[in-house]
């Protein structure tokens, strides 16, 4: 299993402690084979294990309790453990919780009461429709309308790269509906996956298989009481959700390189080179003592960022751009190193460390890709001072 001392750290509690060493249990129990060849299916049958094994209630607020909150720890633990064990099992879980968030955070008692259930039961795919094809990290620019007529909102437009497309059970939709200009004129709207005008006009495959598409709506009508939040409230919406599940990303990230800083350090103890162990090279000593500085440096500020949300603050957008720049792009230098120790196993199709190295890159570009983080930062940085 590698380094677990990190759980000793300040930042958890007894019950974070736990939790990690119970899902990691699970893990081993029930996550043995994942099939990626059909990335639906396996999709919603890992939605469905998590579901059964109690891990998609840490995915949203719990309906019945006016006190619930989302534990930002918890998602980070549950994501870094998964993402350490399998790419697509991480992704099913957070899936679960990055849909459902502005319904966690915003929505209303009914919507709440609809929704969060078939969410924390595994019977709702929920997927997170923002960007579009001249919008990805340029939020504001939306273009995708939502028009009252009475009782309804009319959406025409497009959304693209939305993860779960195609096998979501329901939508959270981000339209313009022109209260103000740019950012101050969009709205949140839950649409469910069977609303007449909703199409799915592609399926987008990438280097790393995921469920994704690219969403086609054609005057498609839905209930005004869908609407998360008030009008115009649509990317303070967003950009909660994002600051509460950026982390988590960071936290996947972290996953990534403590499986590749394993394998590697399995690697070089057991594979010997001019009558010798690798690890006696000190070309590689210094390759793994990097691999090593990296993932404690990438835990430190994930969990850092996640430590102060739950603490109360209204914002960490500083805290977890740089967990997420840090995390993201290191754990790709560490897999890389993984690669390059691995020889040509690290280049085989299948190979855990080749899985990891397409897993990876994803991760540098959505939710914000890693130079507009570097923005984020500098920006709240100048604020600060």
């Amino acid at each position: 299993m590698g380094d677990t001392s990190w759980r000793d750290w300040p930042f958890f509690n007894d019950a974070h402690r736990k939790l990690v060493a119970g899902l990691d249990n699970w893990v081993s129990e029930n996550l043995q084979a994942i099939d990626h060849d059909n990335v639906d299916d396996t999709c919603r049958a890992l939605v469905a294990k998590l579901a059964n094994g109690g891990w998609l209630r840490h995915a949203t607020i719990d309906p019945d309790d006016a006190q619930s909150r989302l534990d930002v720890r918890s998602l980070c633990i549950i994501r870094e453990t998964l993402a350490r064990h399998d790419g697509l099992a991480d992704f099913a879980f957070a899936m679960q919780g990055l849909g459902s968030g502005a319904i966690s955070l915003f929505g209303t008692d009914a919507q709440k009461a609809e929704w969060l259930p078939q969410v924390r039961n595994g019977t709702a795919l929920a997927a997170f429709a923002l960007t579009e094809p001249q919008s990805g990290s340029d939020v504001a620019n939306i273009t995708l309308s939502a028009t009252r007529d009475g009782n309804s909102f009319v959406l025409n437009g497009e959304k693209t790269w939305i993860s779960n497309g195609g096998i979501a059970g329901f939508y959270v939709v981000f339209a313009r509906t022109g209260e103000g200009d740019g950012a101050k004129g969009l709205s949140a709207f839950i649409v469910p996956a069977n609303t007449p005008g909703l199409k799915i006009a592609e399926r987008l495959q990438t280097i790393a298989p995921h469920p994704l598409a690219r969403l086609k709506f054609t005057d498609c009508r839905i209930p005004a009481g869908n609407r998360i939040g008030a009008g115009g409230q649509g990317f303070k919406i967003a950009m909660s959700v994002l600051d509460v599940f950026r982390s988590t990303v960071a936290a996947a990230a972290l996953g990534f390189a403590r499986r590749a800083l394993d394998e590697t350090i399995h690697r070089v103890q057991n594979r010997y080179l001019f009558g010798a162990p690798l690890f006696d090279l000190q070309m590689v000593q210094g390759h793994v003592a990097d691999m090593a500085l990296d993932v404690d440096s990438s835990a430190l500020l994930v969990y850092r960022a996640a430590w102060l949300k739950d603490s109360g603050a209204a914002r960490i957008s500083r805290e977890a751009a740089m967990a997420k720049l840090f995390s993201t792009d290191h754990a790709q230098t560490v897999i890389d190193k993984a690669v390059q120790i691995h020889g040509g196993d690290g280049v085989r199709s299948g190979h855990i460390i080749e899985r990891l190295y397409r897993e990876i890159r994803a991760l540098r570009i959505y939710e914000g890709a890693s130079d507009v983080q570097r923005i984020i930062i500098a920006r709240q940085t100048l604020a600060q001072t």
